[in-house]
């Protein structure tokens, strides 16, 4: 006697969608760090020429704190707001860090659907970089702010949101087939 076909896995239970992989860890374009970095070597040649330049200690250790305050408030204040911001770009979500002391963490979901906009100034367009504006229907907009090749990026997120659609409509319908055939009822009697 011939066996019953079994039910194949996609039949019985959804199938799970795959692991979620970082696409892309970005910070935003290191052009920002150029004037940070010339200022600090002209505040270095500064303090070069007057380090010994007056009689009194006391006011060479002014100009010591002088130079140390203005190379703290123009180039290391500077390269750590670069360097605490962060975009990264995964297969299920676009995720923005921003922030030193206090974190800011906005994450949207590629399934959610979104409208990415990108807008390029002309040292932007020289450098390739570019602001990508990422909103959603009704809520508040991400900004990318001097995102480094921002066409690719902006090609990428269309592809990553499109590729969820397709997942998730995937998803659907085997759970509605799945409903169908656990709902179906034998009737019987009158």
């Amino acid at each position: 006697m011939p066996k019953a076909p079994q039910p194949t896995q996609t039949q019985t239970q959804p199938q799970a969608a795959p692991a979620e992989r970082v696409v892309a860890r970005l910070r935003p374009h290191a052009r920002r760090l150029v004037v940070p970095a010339i200022l600090l070597i002209a505040i270095s040649g500064l303090y070069g020429y007057f380090a010994a330049a007056f009689d009194q200690g006391w006011e060479n250790l002014l100009v010591l704190a002088a130079a140390l305050l203005a190379g703290i408030l123009l180039f290391l204040l500077p390269l750590i707001a670069w360097l605490g911001s962060r975009y990264i770009v995964t297969t299920r979500r676009l995720v923005v860090r921003r922030g030193v002391f206090v974190r800011v963490r906005q994450e949207l979901l590629h399934s959610r659907g979104y409208e990415v906009v990108l807008s390029q100034g002309p040292l932007q367009l020289l450098f390739g970089s570019g602001t990508l504006r990422v909103a959603t229907g009704g809520e508040t907009a991400l900004t990318l702010r001097d995102v480094p090749r921002a066409r690719v990026v902006q090609s990428a997120l269309h592809d990553l949101m499109e590729h969820a659609a397709t997942l998730q409509t995937g998803q659907r319908q085997v759970m509605q087939t799945k409903v169908f055939t656990d709902q179906t009822t034998v009737w019987t009697g009158r």
